[in-house]
């Protein structure tokens, strides 16, 4: 009688472990298409399908596949290791909501565009390594609220802003050219303050410079100097985040704020602005200078007054005897003697017709006074 009593009562609790068996037995569905040769995904999947394996194969991830990918929205897997993937276009996987595992190892991926990860709120596990990754800008990660474990080992990154991963657990970087400069000081203060751990942390080495080469990138030492860049940076992005939230006054006190702590010296933006404009006015100078020359060369050609050569003045003293006292005396005379004196100057002249050539002497005056 107990025993039946005992039965009855966990029957249900019973079913329900069976009945949760069976539903994970048959949500759980997966497809293996290693090493099939394919150049692009399947379209003959089942779309219940929540792992697939895709991997050893020459798949490029173009816009076919992603349309294709779009209809196996119950992948919690995702394996396209050693493919032919060069580029990750946005929205990438943007319909795989329920993604928990993506793995895009061993590839050719070089660019990574802002918006590749948009969608992939579930994402748990990033595998990048083993690529061409040169540059990666931290807010690719953003869309991603649930990563926990980020795999970058085997790329060529030389430098690594701080992600926007705040529930990160795990980061793999080694493999990497890392260049310890002052670029890399934010990173190093990121893995030191946040609870990341960096796997296999003892191998992952600084590149550049040669001195620092011993040191891997999260004991590496850094000068005064890296330490107030950081202190600048931080205050620059407190500033940037409580500018969207602030009203104007406070954005103002702010900004005295950050103006009064920066010790930055100013960019060379300033130089090439200074260039441009002494380029221009230059310019301008030349052009204005080539239109105005023809007519300063005519202004100045209706006086090219020149020095008598030494016959001319020889010349001028055989029309004149006498002293140098002479001249003082043509001076004194009257406005008549003067016009006497002008002619017998100029009548050694050949061919002389007894008119002077003047620009300025209005030639309808002349007809008047005939």
């Amino acid at each position: 009688m107990k025993f039946t009593c005992t039965t009855v009562l966990f029957w249900p609790f019973s079913m329900l472990l069976l009945l949760d068996k069976s539903q994970s037995s048959k949500t759980e569905v997966k497809y293996n298409f290693t090493e099939k040769n394919f150049s692009s995904i399947p379209v003959g999947i089942s779309n219940n399908v929540t792992i697939l394996d895709l991997s050893y194969n020459k798949i490029t991830l173009n816009e076919t596949d992603i349309k294709v990918l779009q209809i196996y929205f119950l992948l919690t897997d995702l394996y396209l290791i050693e493919n032919n993937i060069t580029i990750l276009h946005n929205n990438s996987f943007s319909n795989l909501s329920n993604l928990e595992i993506l793995n895009i190892c061993r590839n050719s991926i070089y660019i990574i565009q802002q918006d590749a990860f948009v969608g992939l709120n579930k994402l748990k596990q990033l595998h990048l390594c083993q690529n061409k990754i040169l540059q990666l800008n931290p807010d690719v990660f953003m869309p991603l609220n649930n990563l926990k474990l980020l795999n970058l080992q085997g790329n060529l990154i030389s430098y690594f802003d701080v992600p926007q991963l705040f529930h990160l657990e795990l980061i793999i970087l080694y493999g990497n050219p890392w260049n310890c400069t002052c670029s890399l000081f934010n990173l190093q203060k990121w893995l030191k303050t946040s609870n990341v751990i960096l796997e296999n942390e003892n191998i992952t080495m600084c590149s550049y410079p040669d001195t620092l080469k011993c040191y891997n990138i999260k004991t590496v030492p850094y000068t005064a100097e890296c330490y107030s860049k950081f202190v600048s940076s931080v205050t620059e992005d407190l500033y940037s985040h409580f500018q969207s939230i602030s009203n104007s006054t406070f954005n103002s006190s702010l900004n005295n704020f950050t103006r009064n702590s920066e010790h930055e010296p100013l960019g060379k933006s300033w130089v090439f602005l200074v260039g441009v404009l002494v380029t221009v006015l230059m310019t301008s100078l030349l052009i204005f200078t080539a239109i105005k020359c023809p007519i300063w060369y005519n202004f100045l050609l209706s006086y090219n007054h020149r020095r008598l050569e030494e016959h001319e003045a020889e010349t001028y003293e055989d029309g004149f005897p006498g002293n140098s006292n002479s001249l003082s005396q043509i001076a004194d005379t009257n406005s008549e003697d003067t016009t006497v004196i002008f002619e017998q100057l100029h009548s050694f002249v050949a061919d002389d017709d007894g008119f002077i050539e003047d620009k300025y002497i209005d030639t309808h005056e002349l007809c008047e006074e005939n």
